[in-house]
């Protein structure tokens, strides 16, 4: 079962009841809990004496026979285009284990947000026995913190290459970024286009090698001309496309690494009066809900988001139990979902 807010109380007085009792906030009395410096040793001592007074206990992180009762997913945003995908996979996943998921977003949504602004200090306050975070990233201050607290955690499909030892669950992007490009090949096209993000995320830079070493194998001259990076941003995206078109041989085919890009990529090529996919041809990355309502209906890679979030449980469960996984990357595989946004070059 998933639900919001917090978990329910165990047996004794929970951080809220000793909080009220000390006259502080869950916080504070949490930094106190876990040993944090950052307390005025009057409000320590407060609390100090509210836990003792009260006989507080803090619940364990598991229980070595059976699997945790509670763990938290962490996200950016559950409103974003793959959040819903990874809700109903750590949910189908944490029913069959029997688990309670707290679901949250982090405020600000920065990756270099310190500790101290509260919201891991209230995750640890929970008591949780894990943590999935599907995050663009997290600060090497937050690393160190979750690692000081002996908190397991598991990332899902992070942005960036994590800390040596960190477990995470990712897509094939590599091999992805092969098959869109060799889907154009077998096509026909030889001159095709990527869109990609940052090249210092770990997704985008697999795929754009993916898409490279497709060319390669094929023997079709690679263009750096035709490789271009660019924020989602629809007027970013746009630009992109009209700079491609404006080149002395213009791409026939355009692979977007990511599927919240094809609309603006169909929005600069109708400017162009180009028709998908008879003058040009799209395929994208992710198989998100847009690829299927997109006209012509995208031709894709699927990343499977579900899949992923419910294998990052399954290794989170383990890790509470004590295991460790034998690796501390795993990587799904991706398929072609071919729809009608790609056709024969001409």
């Amino acid at each position: 079962m998933v639900r919001t807010g917090d978990a329910h109380a165990a047996a004794g007085p929970t951080l809220a009841v000793v909080a009220r009792e000390a006259g502080v906030s869950v916080p504070t009395a949490s930094k106190v809990v876990n040993g944090r410096e950052d307390v005025a040793p009057e409000t320590r001592r407060r609390v100090t004496e509210a836990l003792d007074r009260l006989g507080y206990v803090r619940r364990p992180r598991f229980d070595a026979g059976r699997p945790p009762a509670l763990v938290d997913l962490v996200m950016d945003s559950p409103d974003g285009p793959g959040a819903g995908a990874v809700l109903r996979g750590v949910a189908e996943a944490a029913d069959e284990a029997g688990l309670e998921v707290v679901v949250s977003a982090r405020p600000g949504h920065t990756p270099g947000d310190p500790p101290e602004h509260g919201w891991l200090d209230r995750l640890a306050a929970r008591g949780s026995s894990g943590v999935l975070f599907d995050l663009a990233g997290l600060s090497p201050a937050q690393y160190s913190w979750l690692d000081r607290q002996r908190i397991p955690y598991v990332l899902i499909d992070p942005a960036h290459e994590p800390p040596p030892g960190v477990v995470s669950v990712g897509a094939a992007n590599w091999q992805g970024g092969v098959t869109a490009t060799e889907h154009l090949l077998a096509l026909g096209h030889e001159r095709i286009a990527v869109l990609a993000g940052h090249p210092d995320t770990m997704s985008g830079a697999a795929r754009v090698a993916g898409y490279r070493s497709a060319l390669a194998s094929a023997g079709v001259r690679h263009r750096a001309e035709y490789v271009r990076r660019t924020d989602p941003e629809d007027g970013a995206v746009r630009l992109c496309v009209r700079e491609l078109l404006d080149l002395p041989e213009p791409p026939t085919a355009v692979f977007v690494c990511s599927d919240r890009m094809a609309p603006a990529v169909y929005g600069a090529l109708a400017e162009r009066g180009l028709a998908v996919p008879d003058e040009v041809s799209v395929v994208g990355f992710d198989d998100l809900p847009v690829a299927r309502w997109s006209v012509p209906a995208l031709t894709t890679v699927r990343q499977p988001l579900a899949e992923m979030a419910a294998t990052a449980l399954r290794l989170l469960v383990r890790m509470t139990r004590g295991d460790r996984p034998e690796g501390t990357r795993t990587e799904l595989s991706t398929r072609l979902v071919h729809r009608t946004s790609t056709g024969p070059a001409h």
